[in-house]
């Protein structure tokens, strides 16, 4: 069994929420964070998959389509290529958030059916996100977790770095 890294998207790869842009709704909107790409081509270097697991709500709401999402997806793996990474799979929620469906997070079911479909060993396996949601996922699932970020929550993840590279580099000390 493989060992994976299991990447929220918004916030742990790219912006959001920042004065460049506000919500990703089209490529042109999507921007790496700073260490972002690096991070995952130094995971997948110690033989760590990788996979982006993300809720997108703005689908079932309306203001994206599915295959604008996908364009967004394609923008993501090949600006994370260029920096010599690769993200194994991206599993979406496109589940308006009160919809009610199996697939959003905090429900575990996007990282449990990657674990199945790519034989990863959950337990000795990460969870990455920004918020709340993300580590409840990671934690159903098995997952260790880690927050990144600089919001000052209350102790919900094993682990906590200011950022994805800060998170690589200690998963990789660890491994």
């Amino acid at each position: 069994m493989k060992n994976a890294v299991f990447l929220d998207r918004d916030g742990v790869v790219n912006e959001v929420m920042t004065n460049r842009v506000r919500f990703v709704n089209k490529p042109e909107d999507f921007y790496l964070l700073k260490g972002a790409a690096e991070a995952v081509a130094l995971l997948n270097r110690s033989n760590f998959d990788v996979f982006v697991v993300t809720n997108q709500g703005g689908i079932g709401l309306g203001y994206m389509s599915e295959k604008m999402l996908h364009k967004i997806h394609e923008k993501m793996v090949r600006e994370i290529e260029k920096k010599g990474g690769t993200i194994k799979e991206v599993a979406y929620c496109p589940h308006a958030p009160k919809e009610g469906c199996a697939c959003r997070k905090p429900e575990p079911k996007m990282i449990v059916d990657l674990a199945k479909k790519y034989n990863i060993n959950i337990e000795n396996s990460y969870m990455i996100g920004d918020r709340e949601v993300d580590i409840a996922a990671g934690k159903a699932a098995g997952a260790k977790t880690i927050l990144v970020g600089s919001r000052h929550q209350e102790k919900i993840a094993d682990f906590h770095f200011p950022d994805l590279l800060s998170a690589a580099r200690f998963i990789v000390r660890q491994s």
